[in-house]
């Protein structure tokens, strides 16, 4: 996320990082300002944004270390508007979301990220499918529903979108719902029907909040449809979708400020993980290279068990990690969603994401080889990794389509692996994790070479 303006922001500081005169700053600041416009940012906010930079740069004097500062304080400033940031729940539940948006804006898809983004942090939701306008809307939620277990609320027997909304809540109310999700109807462009129903929906069900998704690929044109929504309807919050497509980010940077309403999460893939709480000073934490460590913190926390955690690491310190824990653990990395967010949000790590591409590290060919692998082994051998005798292994590769080779070369890696997480484990675990990455230099092998 914001790969670009990352590199912008980098190749900016180098103008000024060795020189403290205006003519540096000044070149720094004309650097930035293309890069943000060709980012996408509007014009007004940039001209607001390099401005303010200038001045309290000037104020505090011209260098490497006051330009950061100034620049951290000026895009907080630009970020942050008043109101709720991420989600809020009300003090008396449910808490109630209207999803609103166009058609092929994502919001059908995020309404089920929002539901498993809630799920993980154990609230209860109810997904209500009033989406009446485009037909496989209803069917679409339904198949979201079974993906992510989260009850939906719907009915196709021909009732109009408020009664079964009514209903929904009714149920959300009797059964003790934490979070109620409706999703509304779109259309392809606004209308005067569209903002009637939004209007007679936010009327009679009083929602807590009212969510604007936006398409984050159609750039200014999400921003004014946002204002139109903030104008006709009303909005609480806007959630831009599609953001691992838009390489450029800018929309991000200006829409809170152009529409004085906050941004409260971005859409980052296509798995229901991929979704991010948007939170100013963590946001420009990244944005400056310096990652965000605590968003990761709390994504780790929703799938890690503490209790779980705790036990395992008693199992590594003794030597005892096998082919079941590491097949769990897999399944963990899946609900963290895609890799090129988590790398983004490790201090350092943000220049790594534009290589990965659209690389799957969970579904890959490697990755499925030795699930496929593990899935082979007899339950005592999956429990005992020293039991795999010659004969064994054999068996193992012809049920897994490998080769031989390949099944020691995935064990020799397990088995190295099992130290190493040894080593990690105790009192000096970080102190001999510093060393090791001060050491490494070489690639680790790929199964299929």
């Amino acid at each position: 996320m914001f790969s670009k303006i990352s590199e912008s922001i980098k190749s900016a500081v180098g103008k000024i990082k060795f020189f403290d005169d205006e003519k540096s700053l000044k070149k720094a600041l004309e650097e930035l300002k293309k890069s943000l416009l060709k980012a996408d940012v509007h014009h007004k906010v940039t001209k607001d944004l390099i401005n303010e930079v200038y001045l309290e740069t000037k104020k505090n004097g011209i260098g490497k270390d006051n330009f950061l500062k100034a620049l951290q304080n000026a895009l907080t400033a630009i970020l942050t508007v008043e109101g709720p940031q991420g989600f809020v729940f009300s003090r008396k539940p449910p808490t109630v979301v209207l999803m609103s948006g166009l058609q092929g804006s994502g919001k059908t898809t995020t309404v089920g990220k929002l539901a498993y983004f809630l799920k993980q942090r154990n609230k209860k939701v109810l997904m209500v499918a009033c989406d009446l306008q485009r037909l496989a809307a209803v069917e679409q939620l339904g198949q979201i529903s079974k993906q992510i277990d989260v009850e939906l609320f719907s009915d196709e027997s021909g009732k109009k979108s408020i009664d079964i909304a009514r209903e929904a809540l009714e149920r959300a109310r009797s059964a003790h719902f934490d979070v109620v999700l409706i999703d509304t109807a779109g259309r392809l462009a606004i209308d005067e029907e569209l903002m009637n129903e939004l209007a007679n929906l936010k009327t009679n069900l009083q929602p807590d909040e009212i969510f604007y998704v936006a398409d984050s690929l159609t750039g200014q044109d999400a921003v004014r449809t946002a204002a139109t929504f903030q104008e006709r309807v009303g909005i609480t919050g806007v959630v831009l979708t599609k953001f691992d497509g838009d390489t450029t980010g800018g929309v991000a940077i200006g829409i809170a400020n152009q529409i004085q309403v906050p941004l409260r999460f971005v859409g980052v893939g296509e798995k229901m993980p991929d979704l991010e709480q948007f939170i100013p000073d963590r946001i420009v934490s990244r944005l400056l290279g310096a990652g965000d460590v605590e968003s990761l913190a709390e994504k780790v926390s929703t799938v890690i068990d503490e209790k779980k955690a705790k036990e395992l690491n008693k199992k590594i310190k003794k030597g005892g990690f096998n082919f079941n824990d590491f097949l769990e653990q897999m399944e963990n990395v899946k609900k963290l969603g895609s890799m090129k967010s988590i790398l983004g949000m490790i201090p350092g790590m943000s220049g790594m994401v534009s290589q990965l591409g659209d690389m799957d590290l969970e579904n890959s060919k490697e990755m499925k080889q030795i699930r496929g692998m593990i899935m082979s082994m007899t339950k005592k051998e999956r429990e005992d990794p020293e039991l795999l005798t010659a004969g064994r292994k054999k068996r193992i590769a012809a049920g897994a389509g490998l080769s031989d080779q390949q099944v020691n070369r995935v064990l020799k890696q397990f088995k190295n692996a099992s130290k190493m997480a040894k080593k990690f484990s105790g009192k000096k675990g970080l102190k001999n994790l510093q060393s090791m990455m001060g050491q490494m230099n070489a690639p680790s092998s790929k199964l299929n070479n």
